[in-house]
């Protein structure tokens, strides 16, 4: 929250203008506070958001450094800001070096065991986003700063929701590499070769088992309902489509996945680790952001561990089937 382009402002989750005077704008968070509060029926996502809305704009200097743009990381937006896990894949087997419009970097000086990672994260949303910036601006408008945040916020939510699943899917794999050279990770794999938008996040294979990632950032809480994903940002079925484009691959290479996951950022979840059961055959877990690396370490409930030959089989299956979008 907040350091999203599809994120609301602090004054808005406490629906004050940006304005209201310093009273007003307590009198506001009390309101809000009284609204969202579990114990009174209110949403505890929501109830977190008004709190960190406050500790924005709660004080006179940090209302201002706020104001002034401080509360936002800005400098996620551009590629700059997104490093990279680096690692054998950067640049092999399908693979490519650091690319500006991806926002892929790798760590400089980093020399800890990273797992090997092919692809690039990211990559496709961000040439997207760059490329629907640059048609709605207008043709020879001259755009010095496509990440600038003045610019994002005033761009249509279909372009902002672009940048934020890309700026999503490059935090986890900073995450995903930190899990070591036993594990190998492909980024932005094609599930259908004729539609780009049908595509597999990340791909991870570990001692856990085989797991399809989804990485995504729809601005606000999310809940699930019925086996799927359900909020105000949330478009379309994420999950159905998630088991949907993991079962393509998984029948390309003649693998079977141990599970799918769904990360969204920390605060658009009200728990930590969700194990909704399965779909089509498929566990299904929903995580926070931090949560990411433990459930890809210890597996999903009732998956099988992979070792040894199996998974040196099962990479190789991977390794000649995958393609990138």
């Amino acid at each position: 929250m907040f350091d999203s382009p599809l994120s609301a402002s602090a004054y808005e989750v406490l629906q004050i203008d940006a304005d209201a005077s310093h009273e007003d704008l307590r009198k506001a968070y009390r309101l809000r506070l009284r609204q969202t509060h579990p114990d009174t029926g209110g949403d505890a996502v929501v109830f977190v958001q008004v709190q960190r809305a406050w500790e924005l704009v709660g004080t006179v200097e940090a209302r201002a450094a706020y104001d002034r743009g401080h509360g936002f990381a800005d400098a996620r937006y551009a590629p700059d800001g997104a490093g990279g896990a680096g690692g054998a894949g950067a640049g092999g087997a399908g693979g490519a070096g650091a690319d500006a419009s991806s926002g892929w970097r790798p760590r400089p000086a980093d020399t800890r065991p990273r797992a090997r990672s092919f692809g690039h994260p990211g990559g496709w949303r961000r040439e997207r986003y760059l490329t629907l910036m640059r048609e709605w601006a207008g043709r020879g408008t001259e755009l010095a700063d496509p990440y600038d945040p003045a610019l994002v916020r005033t761009a249509p939510r279909e372009l902002k929701r672009l940048l934020a699943d890309a700026l999503a899917e490059e935090a986890s794999a900073r995450i995903i590499a930190d899990l070591g050279m036993g594990y190998t990770v492909w980024h932005d794999v094609a599930a259908d070769p004729r539609d780009a938008a049908l595509k597999l996040d990340h791909i991870v294979l570990g001692p856990s088992g085989l797991y399809a990632v989804l990485s995504e950032d729809f601005g606000g809480p999310a809940r699930v309902r019925r086996g799927e994903l359900i909020g105000d940002g949330v478009t379309g079925a994420p999950i159905g489509d998630l088991v949907a484009a993991t079962r393509a691959v998984a029948r390309a290479a003649r693998v079977r996945f141990s599970g799918v996951v769904v990360v969204l950022p920390d605060e658009d979840l009200a728990t930590a680790i969700d194990e909704i059961g399965k779909m089509r055959g498929q566990p299904v877990a929903i995580v926070r952001r931090s949560a990411l690396s433990t459930v890809l370490r210890r597996g999903l409930t009732g998956a099988r561990d992979i070792g040894g030959n199996e998974l040196f089989d099962v990479r190789t299956r991977l390794q000649s089937v995958v393609r990138f979008v």
